[in-house]
């Protein structure tokens, strides 16, 4: 997706050298409609500038800084020499992403889908989370709640959580705690049984977390949880600690949660 309008001055932007001339670089703007600018010679490198085409070729992707924008002259004066490496890397993975995210809204959006009608859904993700590639991630992480404020329809919502959680790769978080369960009574090992089935979820666990239930040593069982955030994580593993808890208790048992925090891990 293109924006229209024009960029900002001191905005990093991303072009492709489409011209070089002894006076400069003439670049068009990849994130930009029908944009070009000019990187004069001066703010090609530092230093003195024999040729410019030892710095620069034909059909590269560079990184500049928006020195000056004169829209009446359709003019867009560029820097390369202001821009440093960590800047330039930053600015191309978030160009990346929004390429990504691009793609996503094709597939989330159809190919029939009208021009006003995909700006309209572009803007509800980048008004509501800054970028696209940003709302995809959100939308991947929490699902409806990510989307919850925005003006999209259930079927829009529905489309973009289901092509996000198939296509954004997500960080995930693991926590991890303990629940002793202890059954005098006579249902005995069954008990027990049940009341792991319980801390497992009865198939109720949320798909975004990956939830395992493991045998440490009588009576202590390990409970995993892999979430995409730690709010999610802790929650889901005092829910699965408390199922467990309640349902031996229902067979006359006992049960007891607790944590060891040096277990957590990012």
């Amino acid at each position: 997706m293109k924006y229209s309008g024009w960029p900002d001055p001191g905005e990093l932007v991303v072009g492709k050298i489409d011209e070089i001339e002894d006076f400069g670089v003439f670049v068009d703007l990849e994130e930009y409609e029908d944009k070009r600018g000019l990187i004069h010679i001066s703010e090609v490198a530092s230093g003195w500038i024999k040729n410019v085409r030892d710095h620069v070729r034909e059909g590269q992707i560079v990184v500049c800084k928006v020195l000056d924008v004169d829209e009446g002259s359709q003019q867009i004066d560029l820097s390369l020499k202001d821009v440093n490496d960590h800047q330039r890397s930053e600015k191309i993975q978030q160009w990346k992403n929004e390429q990504k995210a691009d793609n996503w809204m094709d597939l989330a959006t159809g190919e029939e889908i009208e021009d006003e009608e995909y700006t309209a859904i572009a803007n509800e993700l980048i008004g509501a989370h800054g970028s696209l590639y940003e709302g995809f991630k959100q939308a991947a992480i929490h699902g409806h709640e990510a989307l919850e404020d925005t003006e999209l329809t259930d079927d829009e919502i529905d489309a973009l959580v289901e092509t996000a959680r198939e296509n954004v790769s997500v960080p995930y978080v693991n926590v991890t705690g303990y629940v002793d369960l202890e059954n005098p009574s006579a249902s005995g090992v069954d008990g027990i049984r049940e009341a792991l089935t319980a801390a497992e979820g009865n198939g109720e666990v949320p798909e975004e977390v990956d939830l395992d239930v493991t045998y440490v040593g009588a009576p202590e069982y390990r409970i995993r949880v892999q979430a995409p955030n730690y709010k999610t994580a802790e929650s889901q593993l005092e829910e699965s600690a408390q199922r467990a808890i309640t349902a031996i208790e229902g067979h006359g048992g006992d049960g007891e949660y607790h944590r060891d925090p040096r277990t957590d891990e990012e």
